[in-house]
């Protein structure tokens, strides 16, 4: 079978935050810091246990304690000129021995939360209402305030079953994979006489701003607490700012720039052409034409015919 992570836990850094912010130095102060938290959030939802609170978050630094109260009855919490509200200070201080500061913030689209819708759906179970008529309201209601998506999903005894199942409705579109799908998730419980109900509801409100990473380590620079190591005699004094010295920037001497001295175009000699040393060039004798001499012609000597005898007949 799939395993699917979970949604706020899977974005945290990306899309969502963290609800406890703070920095501890050692082990030792950081399990105490965690079961500060945890006894915070419980006395906060035990003091006030109809007043809608989704979520609270808790901030520290080296000597105070913020926590912020989600609720859609703000009313409640802050009670009648204050009152509850600095009740509910003082018992932060005694738990944690620190200055505690207090802040109520509004949800003012209850509708649009999913840890309020989870707990009217289990509200509704409690009382019996029929599971399908509850899911399918809230779905309904989620989708007319402007949810972009929503899922809603109960699993146990439902009806008084023998045997457990699940059954869900969802309307709209609920990416899970997507960072930087801003989709609110919420778990809750129902107590019936037939064993405890689960709820779980998921809301997608639209793409979010992405977390970037400089941003997250701004916030935790700022927390970080300054320690100052002083001796248990000697007072605190305070200290004293050395002023920094000033450089005095030399001036960076001037370089003269040489002129350049044009060069002045020397004529090129014209290069003799010198014999080869070592070989003289003998001067080519001139060959006389010698004059053919004219053959004369000998005279022909002119051969006398002798005269031919006549032979006698």
């Amino acid at each position: 079978m799939g395993h699917k992570t979970h949604p706020i836990g899977f974005r945290l850094g990306v899309s969502k935050d963290w609800q406890s912010r703070w920095f501890a130095h050692s082990g030792k102060e950081y399990k105490q810091f965690v079961w500060e938290d945890l006894q915070i959030r419980s006395i906060i939802l035990e003091q006030y246990p109809d007043a809608s609170i989704s979520k609270i978050d808790i901030e520290r630094n080296s000597s105070d304690l913020i926590a912020t109260i989600y609720t859609a009855r703000p009313g409640i919490v802050i009670g009648r000129g204050g009152q509850r509200v600095e009740e509910l200070r003082k018992m932060l201080e005694e738990l944690t021995s620190k200055k505690a500061r207090l802040n109520v913030q509004e949800i003012r689209q209850p509708e649009l939360d999913a840890f309020l819708v989870a707990r009217g759906v289990a509200d509704q179970l409690e009382r019996r209402i029929a599971f399908r008529r509850a899911i399918r309201q809230a779905v309904t209601r989620t989708m007319q305030s402007g949810a972009k998506g929503v899922r809603v999903m109960v699993s146990g005894r439902l009806g008084g079953a023998d045997i457990a199942r699940t059954e869900k409705a969802r309307e709209g579109r609920v990416p899970l994979h997507t960072l930087r799908a801003d989709v609110d998730f919420a778990i809750a419980e129902a107590a019936t006489d037939f064993g405890r109900i689960g709820v779980k509801v998921w809301i997608y409100h639209g793409d979010a701003a992405v977390v970037s990473e400089a941003d997250v380590s701004a916030e935790v620079e700022e927390m970080l607490p300054i320690e100052v190591t002083l001796s248990p005699d000697e007072p605190a004094s305070e200290v004293e700012e050395t002023p920094v010295a000033e450089v005095e920037e030399e001036p960076v001497a001037e370089v003269e720039e040489t002129p350049v001295v044009e060069a002045e175009e020397t004529p090129v000699a014209e290069v003799e052409e010198e014999p080869v040393a070592g070989v003289e060039e003998e001067p080519v004798a001139e060959v006389e034409e010698t004059p053919v001499a004219e053959a004369e012609e000998e005279p022909v000597a002119e051969v006398e015919e002798e005269p031919v005898a006549e032979v006698e007949e």
